[in-house]
């Protein structure tokens, strides 16, 4: 069981350095278009014949905004001309038939999750439409038990719509905040009211929605140590199910509307480590459990419980209580994980669009898991969720002898030993309260791959 984390500054800079979230192991870098949209439809028939066929998980990318916020790196297209939704919608249910018609009916689809982009750019009834779509190619879900999400930009919908949502079969809601400050959303260009998502969670709450999260972000420009208690304080006032805090990466370089952000508005190095440190020490001090990266929730939700149990699970969509699903992933850009394999779409519409127009998944690269992936991806998974590796767990699973295959890979925690991140016990190693801020650091030890890929494509670890 993951214990609360001890933050100490000095050793969080020791350790803040470029890596993977590993929502996926391999990572992203690893995908090649070597692997085919004739793979993938091979792996996920023979999906349908394994012993115990898993249940199916459904992601789907809506990548139209109204307007650019300057710290998103997200693939997304902004546009007032509502009819290029329309014509993606036309696609898109062409490409939920492609892929419903691979796996087999009696596989329930029990977590659903729609990002972008803005979900909520589509109007109601071209929502409607999509979830008809979904329904028409897969066995949804209907008892309480599913997990059925929605990114809602506050700015883009009303109190009454919120009935609309639920009406769809939407029982979770995730709210953009990001900051409550003004003067921070006007320099990120992401203003929105407080009374805006207060009105908004007062009607899901009302509607009977069974959990709300909200997104905040900490190192945009204009932030203050004062300035983000104030945004932290009136979250708990909120009282949300779940509370996701993402460290900002600005990295203008590489992405173009970063470079509306002003340099001088941007807060020094050691600013996010004490935004770090308030919502840690806040959250935690309100009663949040800390799940772990930069996820927090109530005692009663379920991530907490899953947490305490050992259920917890870890996909693309971040850290989730359902049992490890077959993940596709519908729309341009999005990535699948099913079988022992990963797949990504075409991310620029033009060729999504002309792939579907064929009839072809619009599949543009993917990855098949080697033995090898497969162990290390279990060891990295049991780091990131639980706080521990049971080696007898992960002989049992494999067949190997764990302390001999990765004697190397234990031999680089030395360092992390010595700093009280990690102890190598004789049956298991297992994460300290110190090392709960730097677990994507340990888990980083095992990742095979990680020197060929250059350190500079990922975010910093903490």
């Amino acid at each position: 069981m993951l214990q609360l984390p001890r933050f100490d500054r000095a050793l969080v800079k020791k350790y803040d350095r470029p890596g993977p979230r590993y929502t996926s192991y391999p990572t992203a870098p690893q995908f090649h278009t070597q692997f085919t949209a004739e793979d993938y439809r091979q792996i996920a028939q023979a999906t349908n014949q394994e012993a115990k066929p898993k249940p199916l998980s459904v992601y789907v990318h809506i990548p139209f905004c109204r307007s650019l916020c300057y710290y998103c790196g997200c693939n997304k297209i902004v546009t007032h001309k509502t009819e290029r939704a329309a014509e993606y919608l036309t696609y898109l249910k062409r490409e939920i038939a492609l892929q419903g018609a691979l796996f087999d009916r009696r596989r329930t689809l029990t977590q659903l999750h729609l990002g972008g982009g803005t979900p909520t750019y589509l109007t109601q009834d071209q929502l409607a439409d999509l979830m008809e779509a979904l329904n028409q190619a897969f066995t949804l879900e209907r008892s309480d038990e599913r997990e059925f999400s929605l990114e809602v930009d506050p700015r883009t919908v009303t109190p009454e719509r919120i009935q609309g949502l639920y009406d769809l079969g939407f029982n979770r809601l995730s709210f953009g905040i990001q900051d409550f400050d003004p003067q921070v959303q006007a320099a990120v260009n992401r203003v929105q009211s407080e009374e805006q998502v207060i009105s908004l969670m007062h009607a899901a709450r009302q509607t009977g929605f069974k959990s709300i999260s909200v997104d905040l972000i900490y190192g945009l420009p204009l932030q203050t140590r004062d300035s983000f208690k104030v945004t932290l304080d009136k979250i708990i006032a909120l009282r949300p199910d779940r509370i996701a805090t993402y460290s900002y990466a600005h990295l203008p370089d590489l992405i173009r509307a970063q470079t509306l952000i002003r340099p001088e508005d941007m807060p020094p190095p050691e600013r996010k480590l004490e935004l770090l440190e308030l919502t840690i020490e806040h959250l935690t001090t309100a009663g949040y459990v800390y799940i772990g990266m930069d996820h927090f929730s109530l005692p009663e939700d379920e991530l907490a419980q899953a947490r305490t149990q050992g259920t917890l699970q870890r996909n693309f969509q971040g850290y989730s209580t359902h049992a490890d699903c077959d993940l596709i992933g519908l729309g341009s850009s999005a990535i699948s994980k099913v079988g022992e394999s990963y797949s990504q779409n075409l991310k620029e519409l033009s060729g999504y669009y002309a792939s579907l127009k064929t009839d072809a998944l619009p599949i543009h690269r993917g990855y098949r898991l080697s033995k090898d992936d497969c162990v290390r991806r279990d060891v990295i998974i049991a780091l990131m969720c639980h706080g521990r590796v049971d080696y007898a767990e992960i002989e049992r699973r494999h067949q190997i002898v764990f302390k001999d295959y990765f004697s190397n890979t234990l031999a680089k925690l030395d360092e992390a030993v010595q700093d009280g991140l990690v102890i190598r016990q004789s049956e298991a190693l297992v994460l300290q309260p110190q090392g709960q801020l730097m677990m994507r650091n340990i888990a980083m030890a095992f990742d095979a791959y990680l020197e060929s890929k250059g350190k500079g494509q990922f975010s910093r670890t903490v």
